[in-house]
């Protein structure tokens, strides 16, 4: 048996959400799947399915298709259907409190206020899995934050988006081929002006 590892996007079903900041999770798995050129997906109870091997390993990608804070029921039916294990998962995830573009891999961590990563913490009843977090701040003042994370990113971020997104289908590629230790230490280095990404749990 292969390898597995489970990347479960978190994001909200349905086109009114399909282009908002609380679905990075979402279009990292769909472009791991345009990437690979998965085309079939299987829908279970609670999400949607593709399955592919990339090197040497059985990629799960994972969709929920309840709304964002009952995904961790998504990740229940994994752990039901497939036996898969809280370290098996990545949950690829967005980030108020990182600066747009920047990426953020743990191995473990809080929910750092995030309501898909409260549900799964809460659902698999420990935090200790893996969490790529993108970041989408700051929000801007006077705006709520629940209203920001569910609207569009303007034209202007939309370019950097786009990178942050291809930037993380290569780190989870690159957690597949050298292991987690090193993708950390390549996609969670400082930034072009010296800063280092927040920690948010």
């Amino acid at each position: 048996m292969l390898p597995r590892l489970f990347l479960f996007g978190l994001g909200n079903p349905g086109p009114r959400y399909a282009q908002t900041r609380h679905n990075l999770g979402f279009r990292v798995v769909d472009m791991m799947a345009a990437s690979h050129r998965v085309e079939r997906w299987d829908k279970g109870e609670t999400c949607v399915r593709a399955e592919f091997d990339f090197e040497s390993t059985r990629i799960v990608l994972v969709k929920p298709q309840t709304y964002m804070n009952l995904s961790g029921r998504a990740a229940v039916e994994l752990r039901s259907e497939f036996g898969a294990e809280p370290g098996e998962l990545v949950v690829a995830v967005d980030d108020i409190a990182l600066p747009l573009g920047q990426l953020r891999l743990r191995v473990q961590g809080s929910d750092g206020g995030h309501n898909g990563l409260r549900s799964v913490i809460s659902e698999l009843g420990t935090a200790d899995f893996p969490r790529l977090r993108m970041g989408v701040g700051p929000v801007p003042p006077a705006v709520e934050p629940a209203d920001f994370v569910l609207s569009p990113f303007s034209g202007d971020e939309r370019e950097t988006v786009d990178a942050m997104i291809g930037k993380a289908v290569q780190c989870v590629e690159s957690v597949v081929r050298s292991g987690f230790d090193r993708a950390m230490g390549v996609f969670n280095a400082p930034d072009t002006n010296g800063d280092t990404n927040g920690e948010t749990g």
